[in-house]
């Protein structure tokens, strides 16, 4: 449909027809979509991108026309219309041009500083190729949206007058749309995933046998019914450091580090499961231990051996996890559609350990540390209430991949020294919090002296977990307004509305990158931070390296 005419002037308007004014709205969009972001992107992935942001355009722009003809502005008309529409398209098939030649040199920039293989010169011509296809059937969905929302219209016109027949028919229109998208997409969607990754997390690793330690968790004596606790729950009671290993890399006596794991099938509620967990680590002595922590998985219920591993290490062993999990769904998921998935969890479990602990004679609590990776660490966060722990501190935390929700970590974040950038805050001379990334060294000497609790954020500035902003559609992201982190591209720029599909796109591919950047964090990067969080009585630098060197290249599954 062109810019001058409008869904009632002809039957044509029944038939898909595409509005140049709208396809070169599109077209723009397209092109701004080709500009680097956060995560190294693919052709197929670039294509996706592309298509969709085309289509997003494509529907701005109709609607602009639609605003423009609801207040009853003139319209270029027959000739001058079509020149005006041949100009928009024209300016804007240049600029999508002059974008897809540069498109291989801005992947490249980010690939550069991950570390990861450039992309081929036939790069921008397969880019071109998928939207399109992808482009097509949004398209047509777009134009059965319209025809729904004028047959409203014309409906509606018969009994109200026009101006307000045609608002009517686009909420309308636009509340049948959500309805179908959200009631039968998106929930259909995450029963599916909900689903999946249950029965996913059923399943047994032929290669994890059942412990028969009697300190472990799903063991022939354990309260945990081994059935129950989920593949990454069998994966974490069974795996790790024992007391031979950690003594052949210390040198000194060591005993088996306790690891407690509650999968969210040994009981249906977060208080039950909880209550699993606190007997378990009473079965265990995990609080007779010298440090306890209390670390929430990622959503899916994985924890990341990468940190848990080295930190037994660091402690001869005597050391307790205690986790429990709480969802099925993968971090990003869970991020975007239930935000508030894990809360209740988190927030049971410390209430029971740490009344527990707090009733123990000061001279016998063991250290008590949080933990938590991704959806992990915002639970975890969302756990401490800072005024209970007034009289009685916990002795520290490490939250790694803190989400962009974590009310904590934004609150900290907007406090932070007026010199130092978004992506790696200072705040009050690092006394409690401190922010750290692959190159920051955590400094503890008497210019940097810690306080009582220690806690550490761990972040990469290519994270987009971290780093996505929901007002990026309308509003530059506070981060891009400074110089941008060593892992960022510097080609990376702000488009309104385009950027947060890009962001968007970011977060579920987060892990599509090299160890060590993006959403992938590793050994190498948490050890320092235990190191500074926990102080091993006895540890030294050497420790650090040589512990960095056993860890190096680890993967954690």
């Amino acid at each position: 449909m062109h810019a001058s005419s409008t869904p009632d002037d002809h039957p044509a308007s029944r038939r898909p027809t595409l509005s140049v004014f709208a396809l070169a709205v599109g077209i723009v969009f397209f092109a701004f979509s080709l500009t680097p972001s956060l995560i190294p992107r693919d052709y197929v992935l670039q294509g996706v991108l592309g298509g969709v942001v085309m289509a997003l355009g494509y529907g701005l722009g109709q609607f602009s026309l639609l605003l423009w003809r609801y207040v009853e502005l003139p319209l270029a008309r027959d000739r001058l219309g079509r020149v005006l529409n041949g100009l928009a398209l024209g300016a804007a098939l240049i600029l999508a041009i002059a974008f897809l030649g540069e498109t291989a040199d801005w992947q490249n920039s980010i690939r550069a500083r991950v570390g990861m293989a450039p992309v081929d010169a036939a790069h921008p011509a397969y880019v071109a190729l998928i939207a399109i296809i992808v482009f097509t059937p949004l398209w047509i969905a777009g134009w059965a949206f319209q025809l729904l929302m004028d047959t409203l219209r014309r409906q509606l016109r018969r009994v109200i007058p026009v101006r307000l027949a045609n608002l009517l028919g686009l909420t309308l229109a636009a509340y049948v749309a959500w309805a179908l998208i959200d009631g039968f997409v998106i929930q259909r969607f995450l029963a599916f995933a909900d689903d999946a990754y249950g029965q996913a997390s059923a399943l047994f690793d032929p290669d994890i046998a059942r412990p028969e330690a009697e300190l472990a968790s799903g063991g022939p004596v354990s309260l945990i019914d081994w059935n129950d606790m989920g593949r990454w729950g069998r994966n974490f009671a069974a795996t790790g450091p024992d007391a031979d290993a950690i003594s052949a890399f210390t040198g000194q006596p060591a005993k088996e580090p306790i690891r407690v794991y509650v999968g969210r099938n040994s009981a249906p509620t977060p208080a039950e499961r909880t209550e699993i967990a606190f007997a378990e680590m009473l079965r265990t002595g995990a609080f007779e231990r010298k440090v306890l922590v209390i670390a929430m998985p990622v959503g899916s219920g994985w924890l990341d051996a990468g940190s848990h591993d080295p930190l037994e290490i660091m402690h001869d062993g005597d050391i307790a996890t205690v986790a429990v999990q709480y969802s099925y769904l993968t971090s990003w998921i869970s991020l975007v559609f239930e935000t508030d998935a894990g809360l209740d969890q988190a927030q049971t479990l410390f209430d029971r350990v740490y009344r527990h602990w707090r009733s123990l004679p000061e001279d016998r609590r063991p250290e008590l540390y949080l933990h938590g990776l991704s959806q992990g660490a915002l639970v975890s966060q969302s756990s401490v209430d800072l005024l209970t722990l007034m009289a009685a501190p916990i002795d520290g935390a490490l939250w790694a991949g803190p989400p962009f929700a974590s009310g904590l970590w934004g609150r900290i974040t907007r406090a932070r020294a007026p010199d130092s950038p978004y992506w790696l805050p200072q705040v009050n001379d690092g006394e409690v919090v401190r922010f750290v990334n692959q190159d920051t060294d955590l400094l503890d000497d008497a210019a940097h002296r810690w306080g009582q609790v220690r806690i550490v954020f761990l972040q990469y500035g290519s994270d987009p977990i971290v780093f996505f902003d929901p007002l990026s559609a309308l509003r530059r992201p506070v981060w891009m307004d400074e110089e941008q982190a060593p892992d960022v591209s510097p080609e990376l720029r702000w488009y309104p509305f385009v950027t947060l599909f890009q962001l968007a796109l970011d977060m579920a591919i987060s892990l599509n990158i090299e160890r060590g950047y993006g959403h992938k964090y590793i050994a190498e990067d948490y050890i320092p931070a235990w190191v500074a969080v926990t102080r091993p009585k006895g540890w030294t630098d050497e420790d650090t390296q040589r512990l960095i060197e056993r860890f190096r290249g680890f993967d954690a599954g």
